[in-house]
């Protein structure tokens, strides 16, 4: 999907040979193709630039539009005949410097004196707490209520009767009605993606957003990251308990609950109707099916289908689980023999 430019300002299109020259990348192909957005290789659109990267043992899926790439070595056998690309020992680090050269995200320009920005669309019936700020372009539906000390990021929507609890920041985020968010709640920042640079570890950029349908809860002082390219997502009438961690690109079905000290990591997919005790985890791009249940502390880190319901670290079934269990036990306290 394109950049949302309510949330991300964009600088002005670029030639693939200035991305060249900024990313310190050589170019193949035409240097004066003109690139305005940057987007995943499955997703990318003409025009958007894309990367590869990896040790190119498996074919990436690529768009069928895609234009402009910037890969390393090992996978630009996989660049399609005809399409000009970037070689670059650390692509995603190239591509990230090329999305700050193309896009800005607008809270990192957010400044001056006003607590409430003229252009934020304000319904009438709306409470603003004490202390409160709101970001240019913001838009609030009627008799939803701000609380002390909350702020709301340029371009941030949020409909009908929500209720923004005290010192919860929303950034890059598109809030339904009846929204519930509890004190302390960070919807939109940067996920915990990490890529390595020319002088070793950096932050991977996000230009991604938060959308939280109708109904969701999220409870005080959980986190809820936006997507890096894409959106992080919580279906109707899911609820998160305080002290959560959803990572980015994550998508949560509907009515899925998750309780406290929950962690879910990046572009993992949970099913409708899910249930997830205290402290359980969900490793990144797994897919949880279904209305499927996890007792706490579980540790997923594979994929488990629908209406299954599984225990332990790493998780497996409940009733291999407990057997387990059952048979550790009777080896750390075996019976003693009478005299």
């Amino acid at each position: 999907m394109p950049v949302d430019s309510r949330f991300y300002a964009p600088l002005g299109a670029l030639t693939l040979g200035k991305l060249a020259e900024l990313t310190g990348a050589h170019c193949e192909g035409d240097a004066s193709l003109i690139v305005t957005g940057i987007a995943p290789a499955a997703t990318a659109r003409r025009g958007d630039l894309t990367f590869l990267e990896g040790d190119g043992k498996a074919a990436p899926a690529l768009s069928a539009q895609l234009n402009a790439v910037v890969t390393n070595a090992a996978n630009a056998k996989y660049v399609p005949s005809g399409v000009a690309h970037l070689i670059s020992p650390v692509p995603r680090h190239a591509h990230g410097r090329a999305a700050f050269a193309l896009f800005r995200p607008r809270h990192f320009d957010w400044t001056g004196e006003q607590r409430i920005d003229p252009s934020a669309q304000i319904h009438a019936g709306v409470q603003i707490g004490p202390g409160a700020v709101i970001g240019e372009g913001v838009a609030i539906g009627e008799r939803t209520r701000i609380g002390p000390n909350s702020v709301i990021g340029p371009g941030v929507q949020i409909g009908r009767d929500c209720d923004i609890g005290s010192n919860v920041s929303i950034f890059c985020a598109l809030l339904g009605d009846h929204v519930k968010l509890l004190a302390g709640a960070r919807i939109g920042e940067a996920g915990f993606g990490v890529t390595g640079g020319t002088h070793g570890l950096e932050d991977a950029p996000h230009f991604g957003r938060v959308i939280l349908q109708d109904h969701v809860t999220v409870g005080a002082n959980t986190c809820v990251d936006r997507g890096v390219f894409d959106d992080t997502i919580l279906g109707e009438r899911t609820k998160l308990d305080n002290l959560c961690q959803i990572g980015h690109n994550v998508v949560l079905g509907r009515s899925v609950l998750i309780a406290a000290f929950g962690g879910i990591s990046g572009s993992a997919t949970i099913g409708d109707g899910v249930r997830m005790g205290g402290r359980v985890g969900v490793a990144d791009h797994v897919t949880i099916g279904d209305n499927v249940s996890l007792a706490a502390g579980t540790g997923a880190i594979r994929d488990i289908g629908p209406g299954e319901t599984w225990g332990g670290i790493p998780a497996k079934p409940i009733r291999e689980w407990f057997r387990e269990v059952a048979w550790l036990q009777k080896q750390a306290n075996p019976k003693k023999s009478g005299n």
